[in-house]
């Protein structure tokens, strides 16, 4: 076995990505304070092909050093809104369908293994704050909350890395045939 080269890795142009079939998913960032983690989610999203970012609150906002720096030039790609308030956020997606879930452990969440969306709508994720999580302003107005099943003793993924198993799981659920 063999690794790829850069040049093998057929990667598209930023303009390429720009015009390509997107997943129909958004990705709201509820008052992340790490930049490192911003710059990771902008990375994983470009991975997944998502339609856009809205950072909310706290969350830090392109360009800045510490988000590039694991972002590796994916806020260039990947569209992206601020909003000061995330329920202004959440009333403007809401008026263009989207379903609104938030990924958290809450009463009456879903499990993602169960959770099966549908290649027929849009949603819009969101991501809350390292350690508070979603808002219970956001939390008050989702329609599905879904919860990453956990066996061990701390109960709690960094936010970078519930964003990447999410994305994973609704990219395999939507684009089965990608």
């Amino acid at each position: 076995m063999r690794k790829l080269k850069l040049d093998e890795l057929n990667r598209v142009s930023v303009e390429d990505y720009k015009n390509q079939e997107k997943l129909p998913v958004t990705v709201i960032l509820d008052s992340v304070r790490s930049m490192h983690n911003v710059g990771s989610i902008f990375r994983t999203s470009d991975g997944f092909a998502v339609e856009r970012i809205i950072l909310c609150g706290i969350t830090g906002q392109p360009p800045h050093r510490e988000i590039e720096k694991t972002a590796l030039g994916a806020t260039q790609s990947v569209d992206w809104f601020y909003y000061e308030d995330v329920q202004e956020a959440i009333a403007d997606l809401r008026t263009q369908a989207y379903t609104i879930v938030a990924i958290e452990q809450a009463e009456n969440s879903l499990s993602l293994d169960t959770y099966r969306p549908s290649s027929q709508q849009r949603y819009a994720l969101i991501f809350g704050n390292e350690v508070n999580g979603v808002s219970d302003q956001a939390m008050k107005l989702v329609d599905a909350c879904i919860e990453i099943p956990q066996f061990g003793t701390k109960h709690s993924f960094n936010i970078v890395v519930s964003a990447g198993i999410v994305l994973w799981d609704f990219f395999a659920k939507l684009r089965r045939d990608y």
